[in-house]
């Protein structure tokens, strides 16, 4: 049966043997040491091989002359022999109190093999370099040695690798989770100090500046011409700001129309006794019979025809007509709204004219037709618009307007103004409301008021309070202008308002004088540097911060005005 031979190599560990074993194709595996082969006196490594060689169900075979490799080999079942013409055998096994023994118990105990491996290597590796260096001529002198002297050499190796001459790191080695834990508890003392000491101090000073209060009255003028301003002289320009709402309604319509088709016919016009002249009937001229009207829809003129008409005079109406004493001609008329009633019969009396002819209907009026929808009326309208009032909340929109105005604004609230438009209807008085359509009435009102830069205003209060030198504004109510008139080239108005003045004291002034003292020492201090302070309150952080830090960004200020 062919068999592979491995060499080991003196750099080479556990991992790479038993990488080597798995990937040979071999079904036995020659294993050659080199001289000094630490990697095969650790009794873990020999049997991790020998587990390698069942699991992969390969025969290995240690190819060495090494007693104490041999003495291992017997401990793990591994066939060895001396050469590779030599038939293997598997070692006699004769149990070794340090050096075997102690490895299966560590390997036994139930620990990883990853670091049994790791224990293995610190207890069982061979001596150090120097060591190597000294021995390596006395190799084969070792070899020559009886068992007993090399078990004793071995057994003193062990012990030397086993402890160490500083007993700090012995007793580390004996209470390895203790030392774990004292190390964490060491690092988490040490971070709690330097947040204790550098990152936790901070302190927060509340100063209180005694003050009074003070009110302020003067007349100032506003243009609405940009070059025209003078603040410093209380002459401000205004800007109109305004903000436009519409405001909708819904209601019903309650109008009726007749939206059909209007009766048609003819009237007969004339006149009597006429000896010259014409007589015009323009269009629009209305017939009126039984209170309903027609309207002529074309013009006609009535002319005399020349004739005698000394035999006229004394002629009734009938012979006037007969005798031929009368003027007459046809108008075409329509009625003056749809409607039924409208198609009425012929009828030679009871028509009247607002013009100066006599009037009859020798024929009937004819296709006048009824058809009633609904439209909107004008008192529809003035209900709608007694609704859109009650719901329009002039304070909402007034709230809106001056929402949307920017704060360096100041808004002059006299000048507020709210201007309402027309109603619009749709659809509008006296058309139709489509069916499954609801009519709507929209007003569209315009809020507008006055504003002028806050700045300006400020520093104009400012500059007319005259105040003391090192003297300062802390505060000031919503300044507001009074009696705001329109008058030639602008308004005039009176600029009111009350403030709180005292002694000026900045924060950046007080962490000056604070900034790296002791609470005490920096309360002296700031009764020495300022005029005008009341009480002083130091907070630290914690209870242990002594002393105010040196960062100014660790130090919060707080001016309170005490009248």
């Amino acid at each position: 049966m062919n068999k592979e031979v491995i060499y080991i190599e003196p750099e080479d560990d556990i991992t790479d043997i038993i990488t080597k074993i798995e990937n040979s194709k071999e079904k036995i595996v020659a294993l050659v040491p080199p001289k000094k082969a630490g990697v095969l006196r650790s009794i873990v490594n020999i049997k991790l091989i020998a587990k390698t060689g069942t699991n992969s169900k390969k025969t290995i075979v240690l190819v060495t002359t090494d007693s104490s490799i041999i003495k291992l080999a017997a401990a793990a079942h591994l066939p060895v022999t001396k050469d590779l013409k030599s038939a293997p055998v598997i070692p006699e096994f004769k149990e070794d109190e340090e050096n075997v023994a102690s490895k299966e118990e560590l390997v036994d105990a139930g620990g990883d093999e990853k670091e049994a491996i790791e224990e293995d290597v610190e207890i069982s590796a061979p001596a150090e370099e120097d060591e190597e260096d000294s021995e390596e001529g006395g190799d084969k002198e070792e070899d020559n040695e009886p068992e007993d002297k090399k078990d004793a050499k071995n057994k003193k190796r062990s012990s030397d690798k086993k402890e160490s001459k500083n007993p700090v790191i012995n007793w580390i080695k004996e209470h390895k989770k203790l030392s774990i834990i004292l190390g964490v508890g060491g690092l988490v003392l040490i971070i709690f100090l330097i947040w204790a000491t550098v990152i936790a101090p901070a302190a927060t000073i509340t100063v209180e500046v005694r003050t009074t209060t003070g009110n302020f009255s003067e007349n100032a003028t506003f243009t609405d011409v940009l070059a025209d301003e003078n603040a410093s002289e209380g002459k401000f320009y205004i800007e109109e700001k305004k903000i436009e709402s519409k405001s909708e309604v819904e209601f019903t319509a309650t109008g009726q129309k007749n939206v059909g088709n209007k009766a048609k016919g003819e009237v007969v016009v004339y006149a009597y006794f006429r000896q010259s002249g014409n007589i015009p009937i323009n269009s629009g001229s209305s017939f009126t019979i039984s209170g309903l009207t027609f309207k002529s829809e074309n013009n006609v003129t009535l002319s005399w025809n020349g004739k005698d008409i000394s035999d006229c005079e004394n002629n009734n109406e009938a012979s006037a007509v007969t005798s031929g004493c009368l003027i007459s001609g046809r108008v075409d008329v329509v009625a003056s709204a749809p409607g039924e009633e409208y198609n009425i019969a012929p009828s030679s009396t009871g028509w009247n004219t607002n013009v100066n002819v006599a009037v009859y209907s020798d024929q009937s009026m004819t296709g006048g037709t009824n058809q009633m929808v609904t439209v909107v009326q004008q008192s529809d309208i003035d209900k709608a618009i007694s609704e859109l009032e009650t719901k329009n909340n002039e304070s909402e929109s007034k709230k809106a307007l001056f929402e949307s105005i920017d704060d360096d604004k100041f808004i002059i609230e006299s000048s507020f103004k709210q201007t309402v438009g027309d109603a619009i209807s749709s659809p509008a008085v006296g058309e139709v409301v489509e069916e499954g359509k609801t009519p709507k009435l929209s007003i569209t009102t315009t809020d507008t008021v006055f504003v002028i830069d806050k700045t300006k205003v400020e520093e104009f209060i400012k500059e007319k309070a005259k105040l003391a030198n090192n003297y300062k504004i802390y505060s000031m109510n919503d300044p507001f202008v009074e009696s705001f008139t329109k008058v030639d080239g602008g308004y005039t108005g009176k600029i009111k308002t009350s403030y709180v003045s005292g002694p000026e004291i900045t924060e950046n002034g007080v962490i000056d004088v604070v900034k790296g003292k002791g609470i005490g020492t920096a309360q002296h201090d700031l009764k020495d540097a300022f005029d005008g302070i009341g009480l002083i309150s130091i907070d630290p952080s914690f209870p242990w911060v002594s002393s105010i830090p040196n960062d100014p960004n660790k130090i919060t200020v707080i001016l309170d005005t005490e009248e």
